[in-house]
């Protein structure tokens, strides 16, 4: 009984011992075609993202269709309520109020002060600007002086027309009418451009350009030039026809605060043509160089 267990023992172990190179062959073969299978169902799914086009989104996907809510209270209802809230939320009234230029002038001759103070209060579109200029040497009356009020209004985007009236406080007085444009050009550059006509009848005009170019986050160089203009000799103004001065200029400014900043430039001012021979007649100097200290400032 014995012998015949241990020879059936003996015969399935040796079975055993027989299949099994065939089975690692079989195992082998399955475990090959099971990677082969993930390849390809890789290679397709790739293939399949790869020829699929890239969806593109809808224009109105974040903001919606303009308008539709035309189609559900219609367009009376809906321009009323548009009104309102353009008058709550973008028609704000603001007054701002910045000098430009406030500064000491160290020249030849007698040192200088000079003032560039402008300002608005309006909306976007609507605006009463007024401007002041001035100049003179100190111990001496004030050369030149300047109030002007304007309506202003948004023309486009970055532009404004501006039409009022300009006096002159300084020598002769003179009433002016005056138009202009002021606002942004491409590039960044502010212009500030007007025609005046006296009540004289004199036609003159003034083109002012900057540029604010930022250093450091607080360190800015602004080029600044201007060019003043006339239609016909004022001799009692010394002023000649044609291109009566330019400036040209250069400052750099610190803001301490961004409505608070320190400035030290150079400018250069040539009188031309006719006006340089009012100003040598008259004992001046038809070019001169001012070494400028002043200050910025906005609220």
């Amino acid at each position: 009984m014995m012998g015949k267990f241990v020879k059936a023992t003996l015969a399935i172990a040796a079975a055993a011992v027989a299949l099994t190179p065939a089975l690692a062959q079989a195992q082998h073969h399955d475990h090959n075609t099971m990677d082969q299978d993930a390849t390809d169902k890789g290679a397709m799914d790739h293939s399949s993202h790869q020829s699929a086009p890239a969806a593109k989104p809808s224009p109105n996907s974040e903001t919606g269709t303009a308008n539709a809510a035309d189609a559900i209270w219609g367009a009376d209802a809906m321009r009323a309520s548009r009104q309102e809230l353009y008058k709550s939320h973008g028609d704000m009234q603001i007054f701002w109020l910045q000098g430009d230029r406030l500064e000491y002038r160290a020249r030849s001759g007698d040192d200088a002060y000079l003032w560039d103070v402008q300002g608005y209060y309006g909306g976007d579109i609507n605006k009463l600007w007024f401007k002041s200029e001035g100049e003179g040497s100190f111990g001496e009356s004030t050369e030149q002086a300047e109030v002007q009020a304007l309506y202003s209004r948004a023309i486009t985007p970055f532009f404004d027309l501006q039409a009022g009236v300009r006096h002159d406080f300084a020598g002769p007085d003179r009433t002016h009418a005056v138009i202009g444009i002021q606002g942004l050009a491409p590039y960044m550059f502010e212009i500030d451009g007007a025609a005046f006509l006296s009540d004289k009848g004199d036609l003159t005009a003034r083109i002012e350009a900057e540029y604010d170019q930022r250093l450091t986050d607080r360190l800015i160089l602004q080029p600044r030039a201007e060019m003043n203009l006339s239609a016909q000799d004022i001799p009692e103004l010394g002023i000649g026809a044609g291109i009566d001065s330019v400036e040209l200029g250069l400052r750099l400014r610190y803001e301490i605060k961004r409505e608070f900043a320190p400035y030290i430039g150079i400018e250069q001012e040539w009188k031309t043509g006719n006006s340089a021979d009012y100003a040598r007649l008259s004992g001046e100097d038809p070019s001169v160089t001012n070494y400028v200290v002043g200050v910025r400032f906005w609220f």
